[in-house]
């Protein structure tokens, strides 16, 4: 049986969001992404072995290498789900901030 991660799980912890944001101008290799860490380099595979299983990275072979990049398609995904609840927030800030003014010029 193969466990499906869930992708808010995976960009909860600090250092994949840390890896996401590595890739977001150009494809890495493990190594290279590794390299921006103080931890050993057997804990950042097993990040981007999640990111990975999420659709959040995609790999690609090239020669012996292999580089890991962003899955635009999938990044779409979260913040077209993600993009309601900040529209619902902003919202609210800003009522309360005109509540606020009001109050302050009385």
């Amino acid at each position: 049986m193969k466990l499906r991660r869930d992708v808010f799980q995976a960009i909860a912890d600090p250092t994949r969001r840390a890896i996401l944001l590595l890739v977001t101008t150009q494809a890495m290799t493990a190594g290279a992404i590794a390299s921006n860490f103080d931890t050993a380099r057997p804990t950042v595979s097993k990040h981007l072995q999640i990111l990975t299983a999420c659709d959040l990275l995609q790999q690609e072979q090239k020669g012996r290498e292999v580089y890991y990049h962003l899955n635009l398609e999938k990044m779409k995904e979260i913040a077209d789900f993600v993009e309601p609840f900040r529209k619902m927030w902003d919202d609210r800030f800003n009522k309360l901030e005109a509540v606020m003014k009001k109050s302050t010029n009385n």
